[in-house]
């Protein structure tokens, strides 16, 4: 038994007598719209009853047979609280129908919950309690504050970064939808809003490690392309790995199949433990690079700030033309929901793909250059749409679909040569069944395949199993089996996540997940115009199957290399230009970790 305080002596009686073992703290207090209500406190939440419910053991949502707001036990997990507020003296409502107000002071909780149409979107909801007591609500303030300060994995501090001209040039305006819950929610903020293109990636390249490690986390409240701007201002001087194998690094001759693949490889790469951090200037540790001079650690640098790193996450707030990041880690495009996910700490991994230039042209000569990608990176089809759409900015994102358009009925193949690290778990699908042309036999290897698909989804068990590499080290060594493809594509594609958006609901492939360790290597081969566009209609199509063609290869592998050869085309590396005549791709399995919970089912 616990004894309750009444805040109005005309209400029910003090002591009423209350079962729940787990309770740690209740109270009666007043519910603005609802009436009396006893609040207790457990160690993970806040539940409330109404006060004639438990004395009376009945309902009291009906009256004379009408129904009213119903006043069934109500329970709020701290997990999906963010604040308590105390707001002093004014008038709290008592149920509908009632009419009775009375003044009293007052405190508000503020929570989230699903949207209930939407079961990926989170909105803010909040509830206010009063009591003729001052100090009771504000003991109810700090109990619950100072449990919700215990969390550990909420941000405390971060760092924003705005960009006003992504998408439809919005950017500022989601912000401010979105700012004052973080206000609300306690979280300090620096926010800089940017003024040009590259400013965010300068800024995060520059920033100390002393100054980085006061943050939780940085938020971008933009697109893919800015959030990729971000991404590489910090892995770019602080993540220290090795580099793929560049295709001449694949260096013994190998005999391709009738079909293009190689069956038989021997190749010798660099070992990554052999390999040492100073072969680039991206990789030195004493680089500074804002004036590319080596120099010993200052006092203050002496903070070590590197990935993967656990405790710093990154964040994005959907501002863009596309935003596949987002959906494909919350499962909605949805500004408030992302923003909620940040408020209440959320975090999954993410892969991060490491996509290394050897030679800008094909008379460059070997120079690396360093570029990673979240989300995707293409050549062909999608470099050409996103180098035509740059001529049509003006439009907003509209200029893709014009750019697309206007590439398609180009129809442009380039010639290139693809190698590609083989997965053990992929060689069941290479045989005599997936070799044949045979109609049914394709067919039947298509729906066999289709139902393996384990699409990656909040608390995917997938995600959560570690791999055998690290983030740290590359996934494959010297008796790594290499397989080729060599041709006319009308595009190279490698995406790290399903790339799910507004116009390909599926995504590019359907079960890529968010931390697996694996790229899928897309190569669509010169084909006639009509199946083109049979591919593209089922990417655009709900449970569509844009990779069961014949002119389609996907190979899910965790490294490739690429060779262009006479016409080229541009890499798209997350909505980023980035030209390339030879390059060479790996993935770091969960080398980031994301303010985001996973998209729901």
């Amino acid at each position: 038994m616990m004894e309750r305080r009444t805040q109005n002596e005309n209400n029910p009686p003090e002591n009423i007598p209350f079962n729940d073992e787990d309770s740690i703290f209740s109270s009666n207090l007043f519910l603005d719209g609802d009436g009396e209500v006893i609040l207790t406190q457990t160690s993970d939440r806040l539940s409330w009853k109404s006060v004639e419910s438990v004395l009376n053991g009945q309902d009291p949502s009906s009256c004379f047979g009408i129904e009213l707001v119903s006043k069934s036990e109500t329970t709020l997990c701290f997990s999906d609280v963010y604040s308590a507020e105390f707001i002093d003296w004014g008038l709290v409502h008592e149920a509908a129908f009632l009419g009775q107000s009375f003044e009293m002071y007052r405190f508000t909780i503020r929570g989230v919950q699903k949207s209930k149409t939407q079961p990926s979107v989170l909105v803010p909801s909040f509830y206010t309690f009063g009591h003729k007591d001052s100090q009771t609500c504000q003991m109810w303030v700090n109990r619950i504050n100072d449990l919700l300060n215990m969390n550990a994995e909420r941000p405390k501090n971060l760092l924003v970064f705005v960009n006003p001209k992504s998408g439809k040039g919005l950017g500022c305006k989601v912000w401010e939808t979105v700012a004052p819950t973080f206000s609300q929610a306690k979280v300090k903020m620096k926010v800089t809003v940017t003024e040009r293109a590259g400013q965010a990636i300068d800024m995060m390249s520059s920033i100390t490690s002393r100054e980085l490690s006061s943050y939780d986390g940085v938020v971008a409240v933009g697109g893919d392309g800015f959030f990729n701007e971000i991404l590489n201002g910090l892995l770019l001087s602080r993540h220290k790995c090795s580099y793929p194998p560049s295709p001449t690094e694949l260096n013994h001759p190998v005999e391709n199949n009738d079909d293009g693949h190689v069956l038989d490889t021997n190749v010798d790469i660099r070992d990554p433990s052999d390999s040492g951090e100073d072969e680039s200037p991206l990789l030195k540790k004493s680089t500074d690079l804002r004036t590319g001079d080596d120099s010993c650690q200052t006092e203050a640098e002496d903070v070590d700030f590197s990935f993967p790193n656990d405790k710093f996450r990154f964040g994005l707030i959907p501002a863009g033309s596309t935003d596949a990041i987002v959906i494909c880690t919350t499962g909605a495009r949805d500004a408030m929901t992302s923003a909620l996910q940040i408020i209440l700490g959320k975090a999954v991994c993410l892969d991060i793909a490491q996509v290394v230039r050897w030679k800008k042209t094909s008379t460059s000569k070997d120079e690396p250059c360093v570029r990673y990608a979240a989300s995707f990176a293409g050549y062909g089809f999608y470099g050409d749409v996103i180098t035509e759409s740059e001529k049509y900015r003006w439009m907003g994102p509209k200029r893709y679909d014009y750019a697309g358009t206007k590439v398609f009925l180009r129809h442009r193949s380039y010639e290139a040569e693809v190698a590609y690290l083989e997965v053990e778990s992929e060689k069941k699908n290479v045989g005599p069944e997936k070799e044949s042309t045979g109609s049914w036999t394709k067919g039947l290897w298509s729906l066999l395949k289709k139902s393996e698909r384990v699409a990656c989804r909040a608390n995917c068990n997938i995600c959560k199993t570690k791999a055998g590499h690290t983030s740290a080290k590359c996934p494959y060594s010297k008796d790594s089996r290499w397989l080729k493809s060599k041709g006319r594509f009308l595009s190279v594609g490698a995406a790290v996540i399903s790339c799910r958006n507004e116009k390909a609901p599926d995504g590019l492939v359907a079960d890529a997940h968010l931390s697996d360790g694996f790229l899928h290597l897309i190569l669509i081969k010169e084909c006639p115009h009509a199946c083109y566009l049979c591919h593209l209609l089922q990417l655009a199509k709900k449970d569509g199957n844009p990779l069961d063609f014949e002119f389609v290869e996907h190979h899910k592998t965790p490294a490739f290399t690429f060779t262009s050869f006479g016409k080229e085309s541009i890499w798209n590396v997350d909505g980023e230009l980035f030209q390339a005549h030879q390059l060479s791709a790996q993935v770091f399995r969960g080398l980031i970790n994301l303010f985001a919970s996973g998209p729901e089912a």
